[in-house]
């Protein structure tokens, strides 16, 4: 166990989700053991890293039952022992997986809710979830029979807070007619904007906070292009972004963006992160990582203050290529586009 001091905490500004005291960048845990090509001699250097955060003052932890099969959770589990009053814990349900461990659909279904829910606490071994989003939307189910399933939890003190992940505007409004939600948490980057046009202003109209996944453009905004090659087991190789002539013309904007960084002697990720953090101050964003190195230099993004003229050329920046090849893996929301 780590017995660092804690009496640098405090360098970390905070946020607020609901009442929850939140470092402004958390730290998304799913590519500790997900999604991100083999990790199998990772784990020493994974809880490290749990530790370093939280020593840091990032507390704000982001993970989900899909996530490894329910390892990812586990792997929580093991600094969550010791410091779970030092976190504020944030895990999602509703994305439905085959044998294989791969997504195959949602289910946001009332008793799926409880099910769900309880699992996740065992699996953490903690009594109560923070913040407790559904992962996606169930097109089959009303989102008014999810989330009032939701907030039985709430009731029964199982769950703190509730959120919604990459639901549309019409989604976030529906439900929070049935119960606050605390959070909404949907990609968002320099190169995913298309959360601005409606989801953005809806979550501040309801006084949603926004949590961005993915900021650092799943790596591209930091040059890691390299590690997502066909058959390398890095699923960023079957997205359109990182593909042929999309692949070329982003990494043209990718250069410009470490251009910038470098006059402001910074790297290109805390360039991005502190673009999404000049958005407001109801945007806390999850950079994932399973790396000290890279812990400290997403904590660091928290102190960079991009001037005026560079925040606008960043605004203007648009990525060539959509997100995702489709999304039928998962249905998705039916009210977005």
């Amino acid at each position: 166990m780590s017995t660092s001091s804690h009496s640098d905490a405090t360098s970390i500004p905070r946020r607020r989700i609901a009442d929850l005291d939140v470092s402004a960048v958390g730290l998304g845990c799913m590519g500790m053991n997900f999604a991100y090509g083999a990790t199998a001699d990772d784990e020493s250097e994974a809880i490290a890293t749990l530790h370093e955060a939280l020593d840091l003052g990032v507390n704000f932890l982001d993970t989900a039952d899909m996530y490894a099969a329910g390892a990812n959770e586990q792997l929580l589990a093991k600094v969550l022992a010791d410091r779970r009053e030092e976190v504020v814990l944030a895990t999602k349900f509703g994305i439905t997986t085959g044998p294989d461990g791969m997504p195959n659909g949602t289910n946001g279904s009332a008793s799926y809710v409880k099910e769900s829910a309880e699992g996740s606490l065992r699996r953490l071994g903690v009594d109560t979830i923070d913040l407790y989003y559904l992962h996606r939307v169930d097109p089959q189910v009303p989102i008014e029979e999810t989330v009032g399933a939701m907030a039985e939890l709430v009731t029964a003190g199982k769950v703190r807070h509730l959120g919604l992940s990459e639901a549309s505007a019409e989604s976030l409004r529906r439900a929070s007619a049935v119960h606050p939600i605390a959070a909404l948490q949907s990609e968002w980057s320099i190169f995913s904007r298309d959360i601005e046009a409606e989801d953005v202003p809806a979550a501040r109209e309801l006084g949603v906070a926004i949590v961005p996944y993915s900021p650092l453009g799943r790596g591209l905004l930091t040059g890691s292009a390299a590690a997502a090659t066909p058959g390398s087991g890095d699923f960023r190789s079957t997205l359109p972004r990182w593909q042929g002539d999309n692949l070329t013309a982003n990494l043209a904007l990718v250069a410009r963006i470490r251009q910038i960084a470098d006059d402001l002697d910074a790297t290109p990720g805390q360039v991005a992160l502190a673009w999404l953090l000049a958005q407001g101050d109801d945007v806390v964003p999850i950079p994932g990582t399973k790396r000290r190195t890279y812990l400290r230099e997403n904590a660091a993004a928290t102190t960079l203050a991009l001037p005026a003229d560079v925040i606008a050329e960043l605004s203007a920046m648009q990525a060539t290529g959509d997100r995702y090849p489709d999304m039928s893996w998962v249905a998705g929301d039916s009210a977005r586009a």
